[in-house]
Formats: structure tokens, C-alpha cells, sequence
């Protein structure tokens, strides 16, 4: 596996390079959408961090003590790395999806932005800027969204969830999502400010679109800073608005909403 993501690195590299857009080289955060089981995404991603050469690697998958548990682990070893993130119980889609990003910058600084199942159910309870803690304020998790982009949102959850959930339930998972946007770019100005740059950050489409997910929270606390962000459709499907578009095929996977619509 490590020869065969070495050389895949060596031989493809000056093609992926020729393939990222300018203004995403000269980013300070570059923003890597994907749809979480769709390996094509992936790649795709690792293409683009092998041709960014970050110095910092933001994921959304890790938490920092996830983070903390790769260091001094080799990059391109696949196998030493999901079993010190005991990425099997994650919940995450296969390892060996992600295994190429990481090996595709070797030397930058990880960082992990995952929003742990407890801190989520706070969010809920407590409400997302309580959660969000001391900063809360900066990134403008201390305002309700307006009226016409809660209703959106709200919306948009609803679609995500199979048009399954109870209405009274959408602005709880709405405070979710903003905690994440806000937890992703958190991650991204810490990454910035200790590194120099440049950021790349893996994560959700959701998540990586310019209106309204993790890159307006971090404009939201410095405005200076240059983005650039990449979201990956499935056969032309994809919501939000991004600064370039790569499509692919759907993943093969069964019917979310299947059992939704048993009798």
C-alpha cells in the first residue's frame, strides 16, 4: 500500500498541478469538498493537496486527540494510521479512502476539527454558542441566523433527513451544522496562524460552500484572509455555491430514504 500511494504521488503529481486553479494555489484556505463515501471525491481531493502542498491539513473527521495519537506515525502508513485514530469505530466511510490525502502531504501539520456526539447533543440543549464556548461571539454564533436563512436552512435539513424529521427538530440540527461550520474554520485560522499557510481543510460539501458554511465563519473573523473553496457534485447534484466545481459519478450505495418508505 505505501509503495503504491508513493508512486501514484510521484507520477500524477505535475498533472494534478496543472489541474488546480490559480487562485486556489494562491488561497490561504483552500476549502476540499466531497461527499463522504464517494471515492472519486477523494481523490480528486488528494490530487489537489498534492499539487497545494499545505502546511497545515484540517479534517473534519478527526478530533485533536485523534490528531494527537498520528504523531510521529509516517504518512503513507495507511494501517498505523486507522488504528491509532481507531478510525474503524468512527463511523466514517473506509480508511482507505482518506489514506491518499494524508500521504499526499507528508509534512504538514494536522489539525482535527470533529464536533465529538456530546458536544452536538449540547448544542441542542444549551445552545450552539454556549457549546461553542469563549469565541462564540467572534464568530457569530451569538446571533440567530435571519429569518429567511433559518428558513433555508431548516429546509435543507429537512431534504438531508429524508423529509423524516419532526419540524420542532430542524433548528436544533440547524445549530449542529453552524457548530461544525464554526468548528471547521476555528480550525482553519489556528492552522493559518501557527503555519503561515497554506490551509487545506477536508470536509463535507456542506460544509466547504461559500454561503453560509465554514468559509463565511471564518471571513466572519477576519475578512483579510484569501479562500478558495472546491465542492464535488455527483452526476451535476450539489447545493450551495463554491468558486470551482469538479462532478463524478454517485457512489454505489443503497437508498438512504428506503426505509422511510416501508409500509
Amino acid at each position: 500500500m505505501k509503495a503504491l500511494i508513493a508512486a501514484l504521488l510521484l507520477i500524477a503529481t505535475p498533472l494534478w498541478a496543472d489541474d488546480v486553479p490559480a487562485a486556489a494555489r494562491a488561497a490561504q484556505v483552500v476549502w476540499l469538498g466531497e461527499v463522504h463515501d464517494n471515492p472519486a471525491h477523494h481523490v480528486e481531493q488528494a490530487r489537489w493537496v498534492a499539487a497545494l502542498a499545505p502546511r497545515a491539513l484540517v479534517f473534519e473527521m478527526l478530533t485533536s486527540e485523534q490528531v494527537a495519537a498520528v504523531a510521529g506515525i509516517a504518512r503513507d502508513d495507511a494501517a498505523a494510521l486507522a488504528a491509532a485514530t481507531g478510525w474503524a469505530d468512527s463511523g466514517w466511510p473506509d480508511f482507505a479512502m482518506y489514506a491518499p490525502i494524508f500521504a499526499a502531504a507528508p509534512q504538514a501539520r494536522l489539525y482535527g476539527a470533529a464536533v465529538p456526539r456530546d458536544a452536538a447533543r449540547t448544542a441542542m440543549t444549551d445552545g450552539v454558542a454556549r457549546t461553542f464556548g469563549a469565541r462564540a461571539a467572534a464568530f457569530g454564533l451569538d446571533r440567530a441566523l435571519p429569518a429567511a436563512a433559518q428558513a433555508a436552512a431548516e429546509a435543507e435539513q429537512m431534504a438531508a433527513h429524508c423529509n423524516a424529521l419532526p419540524p420542532e427538530m430542524l433548528p436544533g440540527f440547524v445549530d449542529i451544522q453552524r457548530l461544525r461550520d464554526a468548528e471547521l474554520a476555528r480550525a482553519a485560522l489556528d492552522a493559518l496562524d501557527a503555519t503561515g499557510g497554506p490551509v487545506a481543510v477536508i470536509t463535507g460539501n456542506g460544509h466547504a460552500r461559500r454561503d453560509g458554511g465554514a468559509p463565511a465563519y471564518l471571513l466572519t473573523v477576519r475578512s483579510d484572509i484569501t479562500t478558495f473553496s472546491l465542492g464535488q457534485s455527483e452526476a451535476g447534484a450539489i447545493i450551495g455555491q463554491f468558486d470551482a466545481l469538479r462532478d463524478a459519478a454517485p457512489a454505489d450505495r443503497p437508498d438512504p430514504c428506503a426505509a422511510f418508505r416501508k409500509p
